[in-house]
C-alpha cells in the first residue's frame, strides 16, 4: 500500500515536470545564470575583499571545531523560518502577476548565493578540499531545497499564463487556489531539507571538520 502511494506521488511528479518542461526549462536557465554570476564575482574579486573573506571563512572553521555542543532546535527554527519566508515570498509574487519579474530576481539572487559559495570555498580551500566542503555542507539539503523553490517559481508562472488566457473571476481564483495548494507541498518539503541541513549536513560536517 505503501509503495502505491510513493508510485503514485512519483507519477503525479513527473507527469507535472512533463506538463511543464518548458518553464521548468526557463527557471533552471535562469537559476544557471544566477550560479554563473555568482562564480564570475568571486572570480573578479579585488584581493583585499578575498582576503577578507578568507579569514571569516577560516574563523568559521575553527570556530566550528571547537564547538561541544550545538543549540539544533533553535538552528532548526531559524533554518526553517528562512526557507518558509522564501516560499512564501516567491508564492505571493507569483499571485500577483506583475511580481513575476521579482520571482525571477529571487531565483538568480539564490543561484548567484550558490555559485558564490561553491567558487569561495574552491578558491579558498583549494579543489579537493573545496569539493569536499561543499559536498558535505550543501549537497544534501539542496537535492530536495532546489527543486522544490524552483517548483513554486514554475507555478507562479504556470499560474500568470492561466490568468493572460482566461482572465474571468472564477479561473482566477481556481488558479489562485492551485497555486496555493502546491505552493504549500512545496513549503513541506523546504522544511524537510531544513531539517536535512540541521541534522545530517550539520553532523556530517561535525565529524570531517578537522580535515579542513
Amino acid at each position: 500500500m505503501k509503495e502505491k502511494k510513493q508510485l503514485k506521488i512519483l507519477k503525479i511528479i513527473k507527469e507535472h515536470v512533463i506538463h511543464n518542461k518548458k518553464e521548468y526549462l526557463i527557471i533552471f536557465f535562469v537559476f544557471v545564470i544566477g550560479i554563473f554570476s555568482g562564480v564570475f564575482f568571486i572570480n573578479h574579486l579585488q584581493e583585499e575583499p578575498k582576503t577578507e573573506i578568507t579569514n571569516y571563512l577560516n574563523q568559521f572553521i575553527e570556530k566550528f571545531k571547537s564547538l561541544e555542543s550545538m543549540d539544533y532546535i533553535g538552528l532548526l527554527r531559524n533554518a526553517i523560518t528562512q526557507n518558509a519566508l522564501l516560499a512564501i515570498v516567491i508564492w505571493f509574487f507569483g499571485t500577483t502577476v506583475i511580481g513575476i519579474p521579482v520571482v525571477f530576481a529571487i531565483i538568480i539572487y539564490r543561484g548567484f548565493c550558490l555559485g558564490y559559495t561553491i567558487s569561495l570555498c574552491i578558491t579558498i580551500m583549494g579543489l579537493g578540499k573545496g569539493i569536499s566542503f561543499v559536498l558535505v555542507t550543501l549537497v544534501l539539503q539542496n537535492l530536495l531545497f532546489i527543486p522544490a523553490m524552483l517548483a513554486i517559481a514554475v507555478s507562479g508562472i504556470k499560474l500568470y499564463k492561466s490568468i493572460v488566457k482566461d482572465k474571468t473571476k472564477e479561473n482566477v481564483k481556481l488558479e489562485i487556489l492551485r497555486h496555493t495548494v502546491f505552493s504549500g507541498i512545496m513549503l513541506i518539503i523546504l522544511c524537510i531539507s531544513a531539517v536535512i541541513e540541521i541534522f545530517l549536513s550539520t553532523n556530517l560536517l561535525k565529524m570531517v571538520i578537522k580535515y579542513f
